[in-house]
């Protein structure tokens, strides 16, 4: 392990990878502030247990961060409730897309895992019965970056303008007596927690409790026990990236959370959280060139959880 120059992987891959850019996948196109994306940028970078940093191109711009946030609002509703997060989210991969009513109906409002739309507006759910959902995401990120972190406002309103799904989905559940809040608030919070922006390499530091066992080298206190990241690990392997999860476990076999902003953070466990980001996506919504930078990665250096 010591003896990887990470570094040099890094420049490999961004090497390879950028020639590819404009190729394939597309920008997402439902979410106008997301549709103007330049999608000829990839970065990546990571950081070990140990602190070691690396990164290779557009590491450093800021992207939405969108589902990614669903780790962290997780986190923040696990740390609060425990046990009793889940007698109202499955913990099961879904196989339909994200944005899907079908599964929601015919399980009577229970969303299947919390990284689809419904279990994250769920966990939102979660959040503002707690207090401030976003001060505390805000917060939470900040203190595991070391720096602020902020909303990109325009993708927020872009996201509340155009976020039909989302409503029909968050008034679903409340009709089954999922949501114990006011469906706005909690919308609100999700449509917010979404239009998180930040960089790959805030991403692999702000995740670094997720290969240390819920220990993170900014955060003073563990954020997680060594149980409960398993858990969100194990979720982020079967539920992290969409209906391609099973995919991406099979080609890349790494716990992995992807957002339609073009980011996708993998954690390697007690080695290292990588974050690679390219907004062009595949048909699954997820990173069209982030995808081969994560097998390229694996490829190179044989770190796998299999």
């Amino acid at each position: 392990m010591g003896a990887m120059n990470f570094q040099s992987i890094l420049d490999e891959i961004h090497a390879e990878l950028r020639p590819r850019l404009g190729q394939g996948g597309q920008v997402a196109r439902y979410i106008p502030a997301l549709a103007r994306v330049s999608p000829h940028q990839f970065g990546i970078a990571l950081r070990t247990c140990a602190g070691e940093v690396a990164q290779a191109g557009d590491s450093a711009v800021p992207f939405s961060i969108q589902s990614m946030s669903k780790v962290f609002s997780l986190t923040l509703a696990i740390r609060a409730q425990g046990e009793a997060l889940w007698q109202r989210i499955g913990r099961e991969p879904s196989g339909s897309p994200f944005n899907s009513l079908v599964q929601l109906e015919t399980e009577r409002g229970i969303p299947r895992n919390p990284f689809i739309n419904a279990g994250a507006i769920a966990v939102a759910d979660r959040l503002v019965s707690l207090g401030d959902g976003k001060a505390e995401l805000l917060a939470l990120l900040a203190r595991l970056c070391g720096e602020t972190i902020g909303i990109d406002d325009e993708v927020a309103r872009s996201e509340a303008e155009t976020g039909f799904r989302n409503t029909a989905l968050a008034n679903f559940m409340k009709g089954f007596g999922t949501l114990d809040n006011d469906v706005a608030t909690v919308l609100d919070v999700y449509f917010n927690q979404c239009a998180i922006a930040m960089s790959c390499e805030q991403m692999a530091c702000a995740a670094g409790y997720l290969c240390r066992d819920g220990r993170h080298p900014l955060a003073g206190a563990p954020v997680l026990s060594e149980a409960q990241t398993r858990r969100v690990n194990a979720l982020m392997l079967t539920c992290g990236t969409y209906d391609a999860a099973g995919e991406f476990a099979f080609r890349i076999g790494l716990p992995c959370k992807s957002g339609v902003g073009g980011g996708i953070v993998a954690v390697v466990p007690d080695q290292l959280t990588l974050c690679v980001w390219s907004p062009a996506l595949d048909e699954t919504g997820n990173s069209w060139l982030g995808r081969q930078a994560l097998e390229l990665f694996v490829a190179k250096t044989g770190l796998s959880v299999f």
